[in-house]
């Protein structure tokens, strides 16, 4: 009991003290420790503050939905249909997790129940395609970021405002469901826009050129068709995020994160971190990216804590991505690793059955010229590709990968270890 109260008297300081910075990052953090304490009055009250301060609907949503949750477990069940229709107001649409939320048990059996969940729309299917050539991809949100970016620079006083009014406040499903599990702020957008004036300047062109690679895009997908007859194709949204994800998925679609693949041979990058660096691509390979990221949208692989479950994931992405585009969204790095496969295996193996990912996935912070971050990737690549190699049925292997369930079983069968090997 002494424990808990130190610990509670700690969060209750971290509160004191960054109250003045509302930071919605902290905001959350303390307040899902608070949740887990099982203190939901004050975890209540931190999700409300988070509520308020986020910039992005998917983030007020999840905010008000937890807010929802504390107020159910004390039974204050006018106070927590109040917050749940609100986060549903914000965007909130998944269903299934309320239905199975038991921290709503209190709420059940009743007509203000039964009418909440009236309000959760059907899961749209004209998002998610069976057949590739249906496939919309939605590129408004780049023309909208650079007719905010020209006004703001014109108007630098007005900078926020100008991207709020002209970029934000129009942004499609899909750029919203990007920013709110991908940038912290329109603050943090905005520091990132500004610090690098030359960079921006000089990918315009390059952006703008997606509808030059839609051919490329399209036969990448009815390639995957080909191989897996189970495939679902979902729309593509192309955003300008702040240099933090270059392609992630959502239920509306795959979201990709177009200033971090619009790289050309005379893009200035003098004014990109050491770290945004690593996260850039070229612009030729944006229909490798796009094909990495619809792997991604397919698998139906188990969740895992062990390295060795996130790199096979992220590997199998670039494998079989280069099955259908014709090659990785990860060149430079399956060429760095060209002579160096026993000494990186080595390292890993140190890793592959704990939690440590962040030593082989998006550990750009670790890297250096010699020491290149997300090796994980090739290391899940090369896995993929053993097990690929020595399948007879090919298309039931692809089957396979995207359903791990076992990923000791999966490297096992994989045939990697001995290939390994064989090498010199």
């Amino acid at each position: 009991m002494r424990h808990f109260k130190i610990v509670l008297l700690l969060l209750l300081f971290s509160i004191n003290s960054f109250g003045q910075t509302k930071s919605l990052t902290n905001y959350n953090s303390i307040a899902d420790s608070l949740y887990k304490a099982k203190n939901y009055n004050l975890a209540t009250n931190l999700y409300i503050k988070a509520s308020q301060y986020a910039d992005f609907p998917s983030r007020k949503a999840g905010a008000l939905y937890n807010a929802a949750c504390c107020l159910a477990l004390q039974n204050k069940k006018d106070s927590a249909f109040i917050f749940v229709n609100k986060a549903v107001d914000f965007g909130y649409n998944d269903k299934d997790n309320i239905t199975n939320d038991t921290d709503f048990n209190s709420l059940h059996g009743n007509s203000e129940w039964d009418n909440l969940i009236k309000r959760f729309k059907e899961e749209k299917t004209k998002s998610v395609n069976d057949n590739p050539a249906k496939v919309t991809f939605f590129t408004e949100d780049i023309h909208r970021f650079w007719k905010a970016y020209d006004l703001a620079n014109k108007d630098s006083i007005h900078y926020k405002e100008i991207f709020k009014t002209y970029y934000f406040d129009k942004a499609s499903i899909g750029m919203n469901d990007y920013f709110g599990s991908k940038v912290g702020s329109i603050d943090e957008f905005i520091k990132h826009i500004k610090s690098a004036p030359k960079f921006y300047h000089s990918i315009k062109k390059n952006t703008l050129k997606v509808d030059d690679y839609k051919k490329d895009f399209r036969k990448s997908f009815q390639n995957l068709k080909d191989i897996y007859p189970a495939a679902k194709f979902p729309d593509i949204y192309f955003v300008i995020g702040a240099f933090t994800s270059g392609g992630t998925v959502s239920k509306n679609g795959l979201l990709i994160g177009l200033n971090q693949a619009s790289e050309s041979d005379e893009t200035p990058t003098d004014e990109l971190s050491e770290r945004q660096k690593t996260r850039l691509s070229k612009i030729k390979y944006l229909p490798n990216l796009l094909a990495h990221e619809l792997i991604h949208f397919q698998q139906k692989t188990k969740r895992d804590t062990i390295t060795l479950g996130y790199v096979i994931i992220e590997g199998m992405g670039d494998f079989i991505g280069e099955l259908i585009s014709g090659s990785t969204a990860n060149p430079d790095l399956m060429n760095w690793a060209q002579g160096k496969e026993k000494v990186i295996w080595e390292k890993f193996t140190k890793d592959m059955y704990f939690n440590r990912y962040n030593n082989w996935i998006a550990n750009s912070k670790q890297s250096s010229a010699d020491n290149p971050p997300d090796q994980g990737y090739w290391i899940g690549y090369e896995i993929c590709k053993a097990y690929y190699e020595n399948a007879k049925d090919k298309k039931k292997a692809i089957s396979e990968m995207l359903n791990i369930q076992d990923y000791r079983k999966f490297l096992a069968e994989s045939g990697w270890e001995e290939k390994l090997s064989r090498m010199k």
